[in-house]
């Protein structure tokens, strides 16, 4: 069995998975796999090249594959609410409001949207006769009301004449009458709901204090079926109907809600069924994942049809949706039947839009790289396909969302998680940004008033043309005049970085498309190099104005060494995976300081050890900056200051390099424009590329890794059973009650697996504590 297996992926996958040479998950792949095959939303945060693409596309791929199957063994749908199956006592996946989300185990109701109110209903009421009690527990700050109300009324509890509220702020409600009653409560408050059908009364108590008659109910209502009911607004509820023992029980006259004689119960008729979900069509897919680049979504695509090369009878079927490319095609392919689409947003919307894509069996929404998406403006996009996704299939599945980024922790994707998301789970393996341990950054100070070597290069790069009505002359060092020499001396920094390290392979990061047009021409006219090597400058251009087929031949060349060096912008920072790359030399710091940690992530990838150099210009530098251009920069001469109108700022890198050092908490080292690296750690103990000494496993398998082990194991299991001393613990038992500790569970997690597992059991079965207060203190060292 394989490492992949044990998390409860298919054999077949996890095939495809070893062929791939991924022996062991990596840390956000143990962690999110389980829970996304089990049902759960995940907010994945990891550092780059970590593996979140595995991550979610072999859970996804796995689930799709297994519905696929069950449909052609004619397993159908499964039975869910309105079938002949009972109905468990639980808040309502349908009757709720559409920003509210109820959890699996149906007993909290959770509503992000700040501005409206949304509610909720229990699958269950009880009418006729009797006296009944639930409680409800405020679980986080916000807005609510709790009570009773018919399958007649509005969602937002006491705003009519069917529903009876009571409020957070210490208001009864009934058909828009809003009146002091008792007192407020809030967050850990818990309230008891009482319906009192023999005498007419509902009522209310807070933490067991009996608050008093609340409501008399109307005449017209006394056969009605009444319901537990509740609306938020940007809060959370947890309820109780009596499964487990009440904090504040009841007088022994009330029977808890869930205990109520079948004879006075009613399920509601709300269900799945009467909400008439389209059934599946071939144009539907399973699973749709959006991604901010076209490289991205062909790279996600790659790895979906690498995983499912031994997945056969039913096919899964793939569908790549991005602009650029004929949509007759990927047309013709919706027609045929698709399974999992990868898109671009522009596109997918298109086909959305004209009725050629359906959204009624998406059971899978993943947004990748989300900061960058919302970065892009998708934000409004996102939002409307989110909310023409039906929240469950026809068969009752919910739909479940992933979302993942490099810097989750941004504002705008925590809000956006917040609203759309039921009740995530963070795999934050990560924090806030940071550098990876094989990546080795330098700063390289670019300043023209101390190097004058731009004064007399006779040949240089190609400048953006910012400066090109400035009065330029080496003899009058204006701002403009140092802005133009910072250009020409990280051109002339960035050819003496290439040849300094002798670099065979890198990506340059330059801050806009023409400056990557420039740095290509710049290192093409640089004609050969050491020992006359004609390759040794050779290069390609990967950006938004080259046209989709050149940009996906230019990374396949640069893939296959067929050439040195990718010039790209910031469109390639973000998830493209070429392994081993060694070098990254960023022209120009980036406009965005999370974007730094993208961009030198492209090296120290598996592994394996990198060197990221930044040029910063000690002076300020004049850009190009068409935020408001009409043309976006396409052949825009405007080199007016934006606050005049124009398209061009002045760049202060020193700020930003001082920003990206906070960003880090770090100090980021400097070297000279000679570009001789110091020797440290990095420096003479590793090569650039290849892996660190002492890095990753000499086995082929994990099989093979933990075989001698397990046996290690069972012959020491034995051993200890042969034990007769009572208080000593077994391994099985160390190993349970490690796994139990308070304190460390990710690293106890860590001990629990491969070939740490049998040093701890050797070290701790003759020492280990029994008791439960010196087990905690061992475990911590204490």
């Amino acid at each position: 069995m394989t490492a992949f297996e044990e998390m409860g992926v298919l054999p077949e996958i996890a095939k495809a998975v070893d062929e791939v040479d991924w022996n062991l998950p990596t840390d956000v792949q143990n962690e999110a796999v389980p829970l996304i095959l089990g049902g759960g939303d995940v907010l994945m945060a990891a550092e780059t090249g970590s593996g979140k693409t595995g991550a979610f596309c072999l859970p996804i791929l796995q689930i799709v594959w297994e519905t696929l199957k069950d449909l052609q063994a004619g397993k159908g749908a499964k039975k869910s609410e309105g079938s002949d199956a009972p109905i468990k006592l639980q808040m309502s996946f349908f009757d709720r409001g559409s920003a509210l989300a109820v959890s699996p185990d149906g007993l909290t109701c959770q509503s992000r949207e700040f501005k409206e109110w949304h509610g909720c209903r229990s699958t269950k009421g009880v009418q006729n006769n009797g006296k009944y009690y639930y409680e409800a527990k405020v679980t986080d700050e916000g807005l609510c009301r709790v009570g009773w109300s018919t399958l007649a009324a509005a969602l937002d509890l006491g705003t009519d004449k069917q529903g009876f509220g009571f409020g957070g702020t210490g208001k009864k409600s009934f058909g828009k009458q809003f009146d002091s009653y008792g007192e407020s409560f809030g967050m850990h408050d818990v309230i008891g709901c009482y319906l009192d059908l023999d005498n007419g009364i509902i009522k209310f108590s807070k933490n067991g204090k009996d608050l008093g008659n609340a409501f008399n109910i109307p005449p017209n209502l006394r056969k009605s079926a009444f319901y537990a009911a509740v609306v938020l607004k940007n809060a959370e509820m947890e309820f109780n109907f009596g499964s487990t023992p009440f904090k504040y029980p009841p007088p022994n006259d009330y029977v808890a809600l869930s205990k109520a004689s079948k004879e006075n119960v009613v399920n509601s008729t709300i269900t799945g069924a009467s909400l008439n979900l389209p059934k599946s069509s071939k144009n539907a897919p399973q699973a749709i994942i959006i991604e901010p680049s076209r490289e991205l979504a062909e790279q996600t695509l790659q790895c979906i049809k690498n995983f499912k090369k031994h997945l056969k009878d039913p096919e899964v079927k793939e569908l790549l949706v991005i602009g650029g490319t004929a949509a007759k095609d990927q047309i013709d392919a919706l027609r045929q039947g698709v399974d999992i689409i990868v898109a671009t947003p522009g596109r997918l919307e298109d086909l959305i839009s004209t009725g050629q894509l359906s959204l009624t069996q998406v059971r899978f929404f993943v947004l990748d790289e989300a900061d960058g998406l919302l970065n892009q403006g998708y934000s409004e996009l996102i939002n409307r396909i989110h909310q023409q996704i039906p929240k469950f299939t026809a068969d009752g599945k919910r739909l479940q969302m992933v979302v993942c980024s490099a810097t989750l922790h941004s504002f705008e994707v925590k809000k956006l998680a917040e609203k759309l998301m039921h009740f995530p789970t963070w795999v934050d393996l990560k924090g806030e940004d940071s550098v990876p341990e094989t990546v080795h950054h330098v700063v390289v100070r670019v300043d023209p008033r101390n190097d004058k070597s731009w004064m007399d290069n006779k040949r240089h790069i190609q400048t953006d043309g910012v400066h090109q009505r400035d009065d330029i002359r080496p003899s009058k060092q204006t701002a403009e005049t140092l802005s133009e020499a910072v250009k020409i001396l990280k051109g002339q920094y960035a050819l003496q970085a290439i040849n300094q390290q002798k670099m065979d392979q890198g990506i340059i990061f330059c801050r806009t498309k023409v400056d990557c047009d420039n740095m290509e021409r710049f290192l093409n006219s640089c004609g050969p190099g050491p020992n006359n090597d004609r390759n040794f400058y050779s290069c390609v251009c990967l950006h938004g104005d080259r046209k989709p087929q050149e940009r996906k031949a230019n990374l396949e060349k640069f893939k296959r060494a067929e050439v040195k060096f990718l010039i790209c912008t910031d469109v390639a920072a973000r998830g493209i995976d070429v392994k081993g790359v060694p070098y990254v030399i960023n022209v120009t710091l980036p406009d965005e300081k999370s974007n730094y940690v993208h961009r030198i992530g492209r090296v120290g990838r598996a592994e394996r050890m990198g060197l990221a150099i930044s040029l910063v210009s000690s002076v300020p530098e004049k850009v190009w900056y068409h935020s408001n251009c009409s043309s976006k920069g396409r052949n825009c001469y405007n080199t007016n200051l934006t606050d005049r109108g124009g398209c061009c700022i002045w760049y202060n890198e020193p700020q930003y390099l001082a920003d990206i050092e906070d960003h880090l908490n770090c100090t980021i080292q400097q070297v000279g424009p000679d570009l001789v690296i110091p020797a440290d750690e990095f420096d003479g103990k590793v090569v650039y590329g290849e892996k660190r000494k002492g890095m990753g496993s000499n086995y082929q398998t994990h099989t093979a890794q933990i075989s001698q082990t397990l046996k290690e194991l069972a012959a020491i299991e034995k051993k200890a059973q042969s034990i007769k001393s009572s208080h000593l613990p077994q391994p099985s038992m160390i190993i349970m009650a490690c796994t139990t500790c308070t304190r460390d569970k990710k690293k106890v997690t860590q001990v629990r697996g491969y070939l740490s597992l049998k040093d701890t059991v050797l070290k701790t079965l003759d020492v280990f504590p029994h008791d439960a207060a010196e087990r905690d203190r061992a475990c911590t060292g204490e």
